[in-house]
This record gives C-alpha cells, structure tokens and sequence, in this order.
C-alpha cells in the first residue's frame, strides 16, 4: 500500500505566497491569472513560462506551499540500481525520476513535478515490489525532461524509420502539409535528427548532398563530426521537410534561401535557423541551433582568469563610452556580450539591442533585428535606437564607418554602448577602425575597453592522460627544462563518446583605456607602441591565457594551439 503525501495540510494560494516573499509583482501575477483563465494550465507552469520566476525558485515555492520537499535535480545523479526499481517505460511515460533508496524502510523517492498525483503514484507502486513504499518529492517540470534525457540518452530508431523509407515511395506533396502529425516516416527522420543534435548539444547540422549519398554532419563544441550517411534518394525529401519549417520556397532550388523555425524539445524551446546553398551535387543545408536556456551565462561561468574578470567588471562600471568584442565567427563573442548585458539588467536602467538577427531572448531587454527591405540597418538602427531614451545600447556588429560613428557618438553621448568587430586580436581594433575612416581623435576618450576571445575545448576529467612536456612543448609554454611540469592530452572515454573534450571555456585577452591610451591613439601611434604600454600595464596575451589553461589542466596543448598562434613564443 501506497504512502500518499497528506491531503490534510492546510494550503496557501500560490500567488499569495510570490507575493508576500516579494517574488513577484501584482502586475505580473495578474497577467499570470489572466493566462491561466485562457489556458486551464497550472499556475505555476505558466509563471515560469512567462519568464517571471525562475523555475527553481518555483518549485521552492511550491513545495513550501504544499508542505512538501523540493529537490534539485541537476545536482542528484541517481545510482542505476535505483533507477532499474522502476520500469523505463513508466518514467518516461509519467516523467518521473527515481532518485534514492532507504532500505532501512523500504522507501524509494521518485521525484515528480506534481506530487499530489495519486493515480501515478498507484500506478508505480503497482509495478515495484510489494512492500515498498514510494515517497515523492517535488521537482520541476523541465527539471525532470532534461534528467531523464541526461541518465537515459537519446534512443533514435533511425533504422526503423529508414527501414520504412526503403520499402515505401517518399511522397514529397505529404511532407508540404503542416498539419502537426507524424505519421510520414520522413517527417519523423528530420525531427529524430533535430533531437538528436539537440541532445548532443551540437551547434549547427550540415546537410551535405555528395555524388552517390548524404552526408550528416554535427558540430559539437566547435568541431564538425560525421554523424550519419544516408542514401542519395533521401536528399528531396529532408530538403523538402526542412524548407517546409524553415518557411521557404520549395520549389527554388537554384538561389540560396535562408529561414529558421522553432521546435519543443525536452521541454525546451529550441530555434533553428536554415540556409540553403545550391552546390553541384544538390543543396546544402546547414542548421543553427539556438537554445534559448543555454544562451546566456552568468560572467563567472564564462570561466575567465580572475584578473581579467575584474577588468570586464571594471569596463562595465563606467557609465559612458563603448566597449568592444573581437574575435572570428564562432568565439563566442555574441554569449560574452549577452553575460554582460544580463549582468547590468535591472529595472533601473533601459537597455535595448540591434542584432543580425536577435539570437536568444531576454526578459526586460528591448530588441530588434535589422531589416534592410525596411531600411533598418545598423546605422539607421542606432539613430532610432538613440530616440527610446536607452541607458545601453547592444550594436551587434560595426561592419561600415557609418555604423562606426553612430556607436561611438552613442557613446560620446552619455550611453554605454557594446558592440562587435572582426579583427585578430585586441590590439588590431586601432588600425580596423582606423581603416574603415574612424578619425582618431573619435576615438580617443570614447573607447572604454576591448576584449578579444576565442572558444577552446576542455579536456574531458573522466579520461584526460597527464604527461610531461618534451622540449618543444616545455617551450611553448615557458616552462625551463628543470621545472616541475605536468600537462594533459585528450584520450576518449564513454562519456565523451571517445572524443577526449566536453563543452569548451573562453579563452580571452582584455584591455581597459585610460588617459595614457588615449593620448597614443590621439597621436596616431603604431600599434607596437600601444602594445608595448599595454604590456606595461600588465596586459595579458590571448597566448598567455591559453598556455594557463594548459597548465591548470583543463585544456590539451593541442588544442590550444589549433585556435591560437604559439609560434611567437618560440621567438624569446
């Protein structure tokens, strides 16, 4: 027989409790209500969906109110014996996780995200062994979907669907119909395969038509893998399927085309953003993947040395000027951007952005994405973007110097302004602005700071294999023959899928301006000279950063140098 949780304890109304702990306003609790009028959905789910509470602080909430325990699932790694005690089946079917086991009275925790649930309570004691007794505890909704993605995987029965597609005709007139169902096997290979990337946390998927098959390919932690190959005949009908979400014209295929749509999956809001490219053997597609709950990090989990991340918050204290983020596609530059920005967000300061195009949303942040059919381009952008009284102001690439010259008027004008620019490192930001027809003395007291990144993979903890350096490597790092040294190299293991890294860390060089800084730019000064009274301010290099991730053991040697030039280092 079953232990229910007690029924008799006395509740509170939720939105009493949001209110009376400060959490929420009555505005914002209104709109809640309103929505759960409309909707019949909990009015729990649907705070946290509006973005007003985060859904830890709910579940909290929550369990106070019920009188029940709430627990962190993203902390808990349940023992696989514990989890075997419940059918798979039943876990996934009522998303519930079990998490521990007390033999001393026989009592399994499940945790769910409705513990008042009575009839799928009865329904696990039925399939457990008699004499134990369930205890529930209290976890969020998405809490559960993403820990029963991270204990089980993801299981794609790609054979079954192919093995479907092999004995059938593709009808491509049924893939054009956006009718919500699933029944075509094709249809259910592209969402199999959007899962799939998802789930691996890749980045982008690369569609590749070859001569006699298709080619599938992931880019995890900015490198590209070999994921799948399928056979030519399915190239019409994933290009179809994918044109048909992405909104764009199925029957051009000899002009690129761009367009993005959203999927749920594991109870996350992902956008995919799709180009197509006509190449010689078909069209290709890449896709973007945008999750909206990994986008933004806080700065101390960009993982930058202390020392530059004093200098990010000094940058960020002064109220007016610009700052700048270098780095090639793919550095991470819009994350970094996106961390400072939901650093300073708070309802005392209006900040707005202008993006090609609007990556993540946040929550109190004005944004908008250029739109040259309407004129909006960046320089346009920032003329408008100036009459809505912004405290910050996000740019999101200076690419002309008409779009140079609104930023920094911006920010000779009393706003704080972060913007973008492609150059190689922190130091050639003088001579690129320069060269687009920046005047020095524009930039001379207006630039606040700049920072160069780029993205470096950690070595995976499970199976990372310590070594000490040979000569050259003793070199490259600066270490003398006789020093004590130990480094890593990647190896592979299961639980890096015998890569040898596991998501990847900023690796960043910064400079703050001051006075001195600006009577060399006023001057026109080269940029040795500003390197050298960088150095003398206790600049450190992007090398300097990327050698210090070796020697601390997060990262291979290897694979610092395949994003970053050592080769000087060889010089001294």
């Amino acid at each position: 027989m079953s232990k229910h949780p007690p029924l008799s304890v006395k509740r509170r109304r939720l939105g009493d409790l949001l209110l009376e702990a400060d959490i929420i306003t009555p505005d914002k609790l209104s709109i809640a209500l309103t929505e759960q009028k409309k909707t019949g959905e909990q009015l729990g789910r649907i705070i946290v969906k509006l973005g007003f509470v985060p859904e830890g602080v709910m579940r909290d909430i929550l369990g106070s109110a019920l009188g029940q325990e709430s627990m962190d699932l993203e902390k808990i790694r349940p023992d696989p014996k514990v989890l075997a005690m419940v059918p798979k089946k039943l876990i996934e079917r009522h998303q519930v996780v079990p998490v521990s086991w007390n033999s001393q009275n026989s009592e399994l925790t499940v945790a769910m995200a409705d513990t008042q649930n009575v009839a799928v309570i009865d329904k696990l004691q039925a399939h457990i062994h008699a004499g134990i007794n369930i205890r529930p505890v209290l976890a969020g909704q998405a809490e559960i979907a993403r820990a029963i993605q991270r204990l089980f995987g993801v299981e794609i029965s790609l054979e079954g669907v192919l093995h479907e597609l092999e004995t059938g005709s593709i009808d491509l007139e049924g893939l054009t119909e956006q009718t919500g169902q699933f029944s075509h096997p094709m249809v259910r290979l592209v969402e199999l395969l959007l899962t799939d990337a998802v789930h691996q946390e890749a980045s982008d998927i690369h569609i590749e038509p070859e001569l006699g098959f298709v080619r599938i390919r992931y880019r995890i932690d900015g490198v590209l893998s070999e994921v799948r190959n399928l056979h030519r005949d399915y190239l019409s009908g994933l290009v179809v399927r994918i044109k048909v979400l992405a909104g764009m014209n199925i029957a051009e295929i000899r002009a690129p085309q761009d367009g993005r749509f959203s999927m749920t999956i594991s109870s996350h809001a992902i956008d995919f953003r799709v180009a197509s490219q006509p190449t010689t053997h078909g069209e290709n597609l890449v896709l973007r993947i945008l999750d909206r709950n990994r986008g933004i990090l806080r700065l101390e989990e960009l993982g930058l040395a202390r020392h530059t991340l004093s200098i990010l918050k000094l940058m960020m204290a002064k109220p007016e000027g610009i700052i700048l983020v270098t780095g090639p596609t793919g550095s991470g530059k819009t994350t970094t951007l996106y961390s400072m920005l939901n650093f300073l967000n708070t309802e005392q300061v209006n900040i707005m952005t202008l993006e090609d195009p609007v990556e993540y949303p946040m929550q109190m942040i004005r944004q908008t994405a250029v739109n040259p059919a309407a004129n909006l381009d960046f320089a346009n952008g920032v003329r408008s973007l100036l009459r809505q009284d912004p405290d910050i102001i996000l740019v999101g690439e200076i690419r002309d110097k008409d779009t140079a010259q609104m930023a920094l008027r911006a920010a000779m004008t009393g706003h704080q302004v972060y913007s973008t620019l492609h150059t190689n490192s922190a130091l050639g930001i003088f001579p690129r602005l320069l060269d687009i027809g920046v005047s020095p003395e524009i930039l001379s007291g207006n630039i606040i700071g700049i920072l160069s990144q780029r993205l470096v993979r950690k070595l995976c903890p499970h199976c990372k294999q310590p070594h000490d350096p040979n000569p050259l490597e003793r070199r490259l790092l600066g270490v003398t023959r006789d020093e004590p040294c130990r480094i890593y190299s990647a190896v592979g293991c299961e639980k890096c899928h015998g890569i040898g890294f596991r998501g990847r860390m900023t690796v960043m060089e910064a400079i703050r301006m001051d006075e001195d800084f600006d009577m060399l730019i006023e001057q026109g000064a080269a940029k040795t000279a500003i390197g050298q009274l960088a150095r003398k301010k206790g600049f450190l290099s992007m090398a300097e950063d990327g050698v210090r991730r070796v020697l601390d053991g997060s990262s291979s040697l290897e694979e610092i140098t395949r994003v970053i030039d050592l080769s000087k280092r060889l010089e001294k």
